[in-house]
């Protein structure tokens, strides 16, 4: 038998969304600049259906010192899978946690690979 998925309406998933935020430590959030979160209720076609979330921009890493700021970067969340792969809202705030860490490593330049062996992936 199958995961019975999470039923949250879409304000209690963003409480959830911003509560991930806080919990980024504050050394960190510090450097965290130009960008904005945004929920999406799924991922963009041609992306996997169970993508959980997106950076979208250049990494801090990548960035040349001497170009202005312009849009935002943006981190997207994709609350359709998301909550089809929780049982629970005690687990669906734990995979947003991840999902919002995981992005935002992204920001500073940190890859897919090195977040799976920090248990992020």
């Amino acid at each position: 038998m199958g995961v019975v998925p999470v039923q949250v309406d879409p304000e209690r998933f963003d409480e959830l969304v911003d509560a991930a935020l806080d919990q980024i430590p504050e050394e960190l959030a510090r450097l965290v600049t130009n960008v904005v979160v945004l929920v999406e209720e799924e991922p963009p076609e041609g992306e996997p259906a169970d993508l959980l979330g997106l950076y979208d921009g250049i990494a801090l890493t990548e960035r040349d010192s001497g170009v202005l700021p312009g849009l935002p970067d943006r981190i997207f969340l994709f609350r359709g899978p998301l909550l089809d792969m929780c049982e629970d809202e005690e687990d669906l705030a734990e995979e947003i946690r991840i999902t919002v860490v995981h992005e935002v490593a992204h920001h500073f330049g940190i890859d897919d690979e090195r977040l799976h062996a920090l248990g992020y992936g």
